[in-house]
């Protein structure tokens, strides 16, 4: 959802000239800690908060997909056993939701044969597309592939939408510019 998010909150940021985005990528435990530590106003995370300090109110659910090479046609457990998983640093959360869901032989995402891993986002599906290994992105990351070409996305029989939450320092309130922020985000979700 941040690749998709980026280039709205740039366009306010251009209305606003004072306004200052400050835009990072980070998984949900480095997104909570720093909402908590007061690092960031806002964040975005897949799951709700541990913290007691932080508060999470869901904004918009995104489709969970299985991405393998483009030569995949059936993505069958073998295959994908065979083939191996390009984590991520929600990998194993986004694969424990999916597979679990769709697979009766999958057990958990930590028994399975890990072929690489990159915690860049735009680059998480570079070994898929290399015919390296499969993985499970959010359907916003597969839709930002530069080469769409090289990958298959798969819609399996139980579909599984992840909850995105907007999280926020629960004690603290909210300044007017930090309002418009989400306002327009909530806008593009």
């Amino acid at each position: 959802v941040g690749l998709k998010l980026y280039p709205h909150l740039l366009a306010l940021q251009s209305r606003h000239p004072k306004l200052i985005i400050d835009y990072r990528f980070a998984p949900n435990v480095d997104v909570e800690n720093a909402i908590a530590e007061s690092i960031v106003d806002i964040g975005f995370m897949t799951s709700k908060s541990t913290l007691a300090d932080t508060s999470c109110t869901p904004v918009a659910k995104e489709s969970l997909l299985l991405v393998t090479p483009a030569t995949v046609e059936e993505p069958g457990w073998d295959a994908l056993k065979a083939l191996g998983f390009i984590d991520h640093p929600d990998g194993s959360h986004h694969a424990n939701l999916l597979l679990g869901a769709n697979y009766p032989e999958f057990q958990h995402s930590s028994l399975l044969l890990r072929k690489g891993f990159s915690n860049q986002i735009g680059l998480i599906l570079e070994p898929v597309s290399r015919g390296l290994g499969f993985t499970v992105l959010p359907a916003y990351a597969v839709e930002a592939f530069q080469k769409p070409e090289h990958i298959k996305a798969h819609r399996l029989a139980r579909p599984v939408r992840e909850t995105l939450y907007l999280c926020t320092l629960r004690h603290k309130t909210l300044q007017r510019r930090i309002e418009t922020v989400i306002a327009e985000a909530k806008r593009w979700l």
